[in-house]
């Protein structure tokens, strides 16, 4: 267990993050304690408010918690994909992509964060099992991480570009709710990069991890 899940405890389902910059909209799930108020939690988009396909055979669980946040790039253009329907539209083509060219059975990445900053979930039930704080959806993200980290792809190509402030800001508020879920210590965030032979998540968003790692324990 981590030194943040022995510090708190039980007590870390009844956190809840800074607010995310994306607002409510239909079929965004509050994800926080019943007792907290709403205004504070996270907004996720689930795979029904965007209209995702159902996955083409069962998504399997893992049988363990996350040991770890992987930070991804989707290595697509720098488009504004403002709001919802721009959004919504990345989901879509990132499941099309991981499903009709990958061959997989659904979106790899657990989560995706917008460059307008709305968080979405990507693989289905992987919000249902971070909701709960137990166990988590196998994705297909990282090379012998799919059972262990939480797949976060965050819009746009991060080689030499920096995330608009909005996403980073969303990444924050994001990453400290799944570390106080799942009783993740900050310092278990990593780059793509980290374990695959990769440019992901770009030289830029990987060189921000540091700064994330002290934002986001500063959050919890």
């Amino acid at each position: 267990m981590s030194s943040f899940a022995r510090t708190f405890g039980m007590s870390r389902r009844r956190f809840l993050t800074a607010t995310a910059a994306a607002g409510l909209g239909t079929g965004a799930v509050l994800i926080g304690s019943p007792n907290a108020r709403a205004a504070a939690a996270p907004t996720v988009y689930d795979t029904t408010a965007w209209g995702a396909r159902p996955p083409s055979s069962p998504v399997s669980l893992a049988g363990n918690d996350p040991n770890k946040i992987v930070v991804h790039h989707t290595a697509f253009a720098n488009t504004p994909d403002t709001g919802q329907a721009g959004s919504f539209a990345i989901a879509h083509e990132i499941q099309d992509l991981h499903m009709d060219t990958n061959g997989w059975i659904d979106t790899g990445q657990h989560f995706t964060i917008s460059r307008s900053g709305l968080v979405m979930e990507g693989r289905h039930r992987s919000l249902e099992r971070l909701r709960a704080g137990s166990d988590m959806v196998v994705g297909a993200h990282t090379v012998g991480q799919n059972s262990q980290g939480i797949g976060i792809e965050n819009n746009g190509t991060y080689i030499t570009a920096t995330p608009p402030q909005v996403l980073y800001t969303s990444l924050v508020a994001f990453c400290a709710y799944i570390c106080s879920q799942y009783g993740l210590d900050p310092s278990e965030i990593y780059g793509h990069r980290d374990f695959d032979d990769t440019q992901c998540p770009g030289d830029v968003l990987y060189g921000m991890l540091p700064q994330l790692r002290k934002d986001v324990a500063a959050t919890v």
